[in-house]
Order: structure tokens, then sequence, then C-alpha cells
């Protein structure tokens, strides 16, 4: 027994190993023993138990780490390991976040848990690994950490002063990225205007507030060197990649597993630090590691949104006709762009989508990135479209106002025409075929103007303020390889559908696009019922499992009908096709004479009943000896797809929002609202319509209530949903959705998204709501959200 290998002599601590070794100089083989005729472990081994982590996050916006003593925290009753970032770094790699084409872009590298500093409050600093959370959560307790706080650089408009806290010396300064698009001549359009118009618009950062916090399983498994991760994600086929990058390990010994998850609005479709600190913990460990994010937890690190203050000019003609467009917007980020996306497409995209739905000739705009002591920015719903729409449409409808037209009339003389596509907007965006006018006319429809404004007319003579006000949009869809694949992150614009029949005739959809609560497996099930010929019922969809569902890019951007979809249905149409070469020599018949109809082979002419798919698959998979050679034995094809001619699948709307402003109190009451999408072709209505007034909801939140508010020392003020208001089905008006169709001709299908168009539009279009309800009084508001307070100071009253 000498002889025997001690935990030490291959490499593994104590507290790397299941509770039933502690004690015991010499680990027993794990031999299975039986046990009333099964088997079962034996006592003295058990397969690694399942710990949980919690993190000891930054009480500072800024502050150096000069120890952490850990001896009192490995006293608590349950607590298996500390984990400092220095620990960390012997089996995880840092990241940095830049892209290569958003040229002069630069962050810092950034570790899963900090080596020497803290550069936003919350930022996880220390991992307790215990037997329960609670357990985790007392060892963080009895951590003691020295702090040295450092100044902290909270403001945007100061980050690039040369007296500004630099928070990463090694890049020199606090920019991030810049950029500046510029067409035609603009400073001539200026000096050459009827009249010009500026303004200066504000957007509160705020946050995705999912319903289920982030949350994440890690567990190696030391004998096969594999790692796999139950994961709270958008994308698992990236976060394989991630995983594997990070932790030094090849791709294909990782498998994430991402399940039904509770709304994600693009919050999860980014790289946190606590979340790849919980899988280096379980490759240090060996055994299955768990982390959920708790409410406070998600404030202080979920990525917030929306930091943004814009200046923008107008220049118009004596008939309003748009000249040009002047932009300049400044956005913080927090300490660090986010891994692999980055933190500047937001900024990037205002410049994409400013003057969007018009048509004029001269442009400039620029958006400088900078960092900042709180908590990271990125991509959140309908990115960088909400800013670039509220400052678009807010300048038009002052534009309007100081030339007397109607708000309505000048979009009308300014909308792209729907027959002039394609087109190249200023910046440089390709739209292959849009619908401003139609889009107008439909809403038009929908909403009763004449009745509303002759309301408005008596309700203001009694003292009432009322207000209508309209935004048309754009929102970018269905990404090509121009998001990412340029830019050199591994993130796939590509997506994979495998679908197959199986013996008794039932259909199995295996789909790289994922479930967050948008219905995308239902509308996977109509694509593939309808592809092969099956009832709705007999298709079953498989989604989320890197080592099960074709290699895919996952759900951002609104790509999941567009891509996901189209390849569903490509693999749909080939196994049909497949199944009926099959069917032909079974029946004697040409393939293409037949169909399949509700899961019937039938002739295509008359519709008579042929074979039931039931009895095809039972032959091919059971009785194959019977067929001739040179047929398939198996039924399952598979296809990508990509878009691959514009680098967008553009879509836009228009929205009209109907309130009331209480000019003693300055509450908002939303009182109607209105949008019209042309998304391509229409999948499942009830579906789309869902999903764009969840849309409005979540920009109607941002643009009332919703902030993330910090103090002057960088401390997030709002963390509970106390301080955090979010809209509730209370404060909601009666919304109306309308369609117009024009699909898209990159796919057999037709679509583009709607996730995003609702939040897209809503803030420009209550922004210029409250500001008709306002125009009597000579007030008006550009800084969201518009709370109370805001609304009163525009009035002078506070």
């Amino acid at each position: 027994m000498n002889d025997m290998p001690t935990p030490a002599s291959i490499g593994l601590s104590r507290e790397d190993l299941p509770n039933s070794y502690i004690g015991r100089s010499v680990p027993r083989p794990n031999l299975p023993k039986l046990v009333q005729g099964r088997a079962t472990y034996t006592d003295d081994v058990q397969p690694p138990r399942l710990v949980h982590a919690a993190f000891l996050r930054s009480p500072y916006a800024h502050a150096r780490i000069l120890s952490v003593d850990s001896a009192a925290a490995m006293q608590v009753p349950g607590v298996v390991r500390v984990f400092t970032g220095a620990d960390l770094a012997k089996v995880c790699d840092p990241w940095v976040a830049t892209l290569d084409h958003l040229k002069g872009m630069k962050s810092a590298q950034q570790h899963p848990l900090p080596l020497d500093r803290a550069t936003w409050q919350g930022e996880p600093v220390v991992a307790v690994v215990a037997d329960s959370r609670a357990a985790a959560e007392d060892g963080v307790a009895a951590l003691a950490v020295e702090w040295e706080p450092l100044p902290a650089q909270l403001d945007i408009e100061t980050a690039l002063d040369p007296d500004a806290v630099v928070i990463h010396p090694s890049l020199g300064d606090n920019l991030c990225f810049t950029r500046t698009a510029e067409k035609g001549d603009v400073a001539a359009a200026f000096a050459a205007a009827h009249r010009v118009v500026e303004a200066t618009f504000l957007t509160g950062r705020h946050t995705g507030v999912t319903l289920e916090g982030r949350s994440i399983l890690a567990d190696y498994n030391r004998a096969e060197g594999t790692l796999t991760v139950h994961h709270s994600t958008q994308a698992p086929h990236m976060m394989q990649g991630v995983f594997a990058k990070q932790l030094r390990m090849e791709e294909g010994a990782v498998r994430v597993i991402c399940r039904d998850v509770g709304g994600s609005f693009g919050i999860k479709v980014h790289v946190y630090p606590d979340e790849v600190a919980v899988a280096a913990m379980a490759k240090a460990m060996g055994r299955p590691v768990k982390f959920v994010a708790d409410r406070f937890e998600s404030f202080v690190s979920d990525i917030h949104a929306r930091d943004h203050r814009i200046k923008g000019r107008i220049a118009v003609d004596a008939e309003g006709k748009i000249l040009a467009f002047d932009i300049d917007d400044r956005t913080g980020i927090g300490p660090y762009s986010v891994y692999p996306r980055t933190s500047a497409i937001e900024g990037n995209q205002v410049v994409n989508l400013c003057g969007g739905p018009y048509d004029f000739a001269n442009y400039r705009c620029t958006t400088t990135v900078v960092f900042q002591n709180k908590t990271p920015t990125c991509q959140y719903r309908a990115v960088g479209h909400p800013i670039a729409t509220t400052v678009t449409e807010g300048l038009v409808d002052l534009a309007a106002e100081a030339l007397g037209i109607d708000p309505i009339e000048i979009r009308r003389r300014n909308l792209i025409r729907d027959d002039a596509y394609p087109y190249t907007s200023p910046p440089g965006m390709r739209f292959e075929g849009l619908s401003h006018h139609a889009a107008l006319a439909k809403l038009l429809e929908m909403v009763p103007v004449e009745k509303i404004r002759a309301d408005q007319a008596e309700q203001r003579r009694k003292g009432v303020h009322r207000g209508l006000g309209f935004a048309s949009f754009i929102e970018l869809t269905n990404p090509s390889p121009f998001m990412y694949g340029i830019g050199g992150a591994r993130i796939s614009a590509q997506d994979g559908a495998t679908v197959r029949m199986d013996p008794d005739g039932s259909i199995v959809a295996l789909s790289g696009v994922t479930e967050q609560g948008q219905g995308t497996e239902g509308i996977l099930r109509q694509i593939v019922a309808h592809g092969v010929g099956v009832p709705l019922e007999r298709v079953k969809v498989i989604t989320g499992d890197t080592q099960t569902t074709p290699y895919g890019g996952g759900t951002w951007a609104c790509r999941g009908a567009g891509i996901g979809g189209e390849a569903a249905l490509q693999s749909a149409i080939a196994l049909k096709q497949q199944i009926l070469v099959v069917a032909g020599a079974m029946l004697q018949a040409v393939p293409e004479s037949l169909d399949i109809v509700l899961g019937q082979v039938v002739d295509r002419e008359t519709g008579r009943e042929r074979m039931p798919l039931s009895e095809l698959g039972r032959i091919v998979y059971y009785r194959g000896d019977t067929l001739p050679k040179d047929l398939p034995r198996e039924l399952v094809q598979t296809r990508h797809f990509i878009t691959k001619d514009y680098p967008f699948a553009f879509t836009n709307g228009i929205q009209a929002s109907w309130v009331e402003v209480d000019a003693e109190t300055g509450m908002v009451k939303l009182l109607e609202h209105w949008c019209v999408e042309d998304c391509g072709r229409v999948i499942n209505p009830l579906l789309v319509d869902e999903q764009v007034r969840g849309g409005i909801v979540q920009g109607l939140g941002g643009a009332l209530y919703e902030h993330c508010v910090y103090d002057e020392q960088g401390n997030l003020l709002t963390t509970t949903m106390a301080d955090y208001l979010v809209p509730m089905s209370a404060e909601m008006p009666e919304m109306h959705i309308g369609h117009v169709e024009t699909p898209t001709g990159e796919s057999l299908l037709g679509a583009k998204g709607a996730g995003e168009a609702g939040t897209a539009g809503a803030p420009a279009a209550l922004m210029n709501a409250i500001n008709d309800a306002l125009r009597p009084l000579s007030a008006r508001v550009t800084e969201q959200p518009f709370t109370p307070a805001r609304i009163l100071r525009a009035l002078g009253t506070v």
C-alpha cells in the first residue's frame, strides 16, 4: 500500500478532492460494488460534487488591490477554495476586445478576476467556492481585502481632458475608438440653408433586466479532458470558442448547452469575467461549479447601454427639403471594451444610422468612444438605433416647427422613395428595398390624426396638454460577415439546420439558433413543417447544444428567422426531395409527380394519398434490403445559409405616440401607440406583433423610467427593482401594430428581423409627442429618461 499514489503525487490539492477523500492518505480505486443487484460507487470515492461560486465585488469605482487574506474565509463551514486573479491566470488567458475593421480601436487586457486593480464598482475581484451558495456568500463576507482607493474618471465629457484620470496608463489616454463619416459638402450646405436648427440629446444608461439572471454551470472532466458548460447565453458556438481559447483547450473538447433562456435582449451575447472565472475554476478543481447572478449582481455587472451625449444640427431649404445633418456623438463604455463583440459597435451604429430614412446629400457624423469607471456597456436591444432615431427624428421635428410645416408632411417630402432602391445612404449603408412611404400611408390609415388634433385643441382649452409624435426608422437585421468576420472575431454570420425523418414519419430539426423567449422554436417548426409537408405537431425542434446542432451564430441582431429560418427551409426542402426519390422508387412513379401533404405521399395533380410517411420510414430504416441499392438509406439533410449580397437586410417602419403631460406634476401618461413595420415576409403574425410590442415596451421604458444612476464617487445607486424602474402593464398604452411586407431577395423565405423595431423608434416618437404637448408652453425636453423632474425643469417650475 505504501507504493500507492497520494493526491499530492498526482497533482491534486486537498481542495480539489471530493469530501470523501478528505482525511485519507490514499485514494482507493473507484470500483463499483453490487447492492441489491445494481452497481453503485463505493463509500470511499464519489464523483466530484457540485460546488457554488460567489464573488467579492469591488466596493470602489477605482481601487488598487493591496492584499487578499482568505484565512477566515477558508474556516467557514462548507467553503472549499478561494480564487484570486493570480490563481485563475494560471489556467486562463486574458483577452482584449477590439475588432480589426474598427481602425484605431484599443482596449486593455482583461482577466476573469483582476490582478491588481478594480476598475468599476461591482467588478468581480475574488471568488469563493463552497458546497452551497449560502456558504460561498458567507466565505465572501469573511474575506479581508485591503484597498487603496484611486481617483475615478466618470464623466464622458472630460474623459479626454489633459488632467483626466487615465484608467489604463498603458493605453496613453481614455480614447477607445473614434470614427467620422462624411459625404458631400456639409459646410456649404449649412451656409446655403434657409434654416438651421440644432439640439443636444442625452440618453441615460440602462440595462436589460432579464427575467432570468445570468447563469452558468461548468463541469471539467479530468479523465476525458473535456469541459461541459450549461450556460444562459445567446451564442453557444461563440462561447464554445471563447472557453476553448481562454482555457487553452481544443474547441472540440468544449461543449456548451443552452436550453430555453428567460430573456436576453443582447445582455447574454457577451463574455462576462465572472462566467469565464466559473469555467476556469471548474478546470482548476476538476469538479462542477455553478453561479447564478442575483438581481444586485445583475445591476452592477450585466452590460449597460445608451450612455450618449449627442449634439446635432440639421439644414433645410425653404420647402423643408433636408440638405444636411451634422452629428457629434460622445459615449462612455466603462473601463473595458466587452469581449468579443466590442463596446464600440453602439457608437459606430449611431454613425451608420443617423438620417437613415431620409434622402439627403450632405452628411457628417463623428462618434467618440471613451473609457470610464462605470459598469461596462455593450450591445443591447436595437444597438445604436434608438439613439440615432431620436437624434434624427428630433431634428426633423424641430425643422418642421421652424418652417411651420406639419411633421407628417416634412417626412413625406424627405423619406427615400419606395422605387429608389437599391440605395446607398450617405454613411455608406446599402439598402436592398424599403417601404417608407407605404409604411407612412399604412400608419395614417391606423392613426385617426384629424380626430386626435381636434381632441388636442379642445383639451388645450381646458388646460390639458396632449401631444402626437412621429418617428420613422430603419433597423439592420440578418447581419453578414461584414459585421464581425472582417474584424477577426470568431462570431459566425451563417447558421445551419439539420432536418431528419425518423422511422415513424416524424421530423426532427436541429438548429444553431437559440430560444430566448422570442418564439424561435415555434417559427422553425412552422418552416420545417411547411417545407417537408407534415403537420406542425409532427416536428420537434432541438436548439442550443454545440455537440448536436449544426454550427451557427445563435440569436442576435434579429437573425433567427432570416438566417436560421432560411437554413431550416432549405434543409426541409432538400429532405422532402430525398423522401420523394425514395417514394418514387417504391410506388414506381416519377418523383416529380408526387408531393407530401400532412404526412402523406400524394399524387401532385390529384391529391390522392399513396403512402404515409410512417410506412416509408419503416421500409427505409428496417427493410432497406428491399430497396434498390442506389437509393439513400438515411433521410436527413443539412444546409447552412449566409447572406452575401448586402451587409444587412435593413427593415423600416414608422411609429406614432399619443400622450398627455401634466404640466403641474411633470407626469407623462401614455394614451396610445402605433407602429407599422416592414420586416419582410411575416411568418407568424402573432409572434411578430408581440415582438414589436415587447420592443416598444423596452423603448418606452428607457425613454421614461429606466436609468442606471451613479453618485459622484462612481457608486451605482439603482441596484434594486425599487430604485430602477421598469414599465409595468398599468403604465403601458394600447399598442396597434401594422405591417408592410417587402421580402428580401437574398433568401427563399424572404424574412428579415422584427425584434428590435419597436425599441428603435419608440423613444423618438414619445419624445416628439411630449414636445408636441409642451409646445404651447414653450418647453422642450431632449434628455432621457423624460422624468417628471426634467419636464418641470423644462417648464421652468423647478
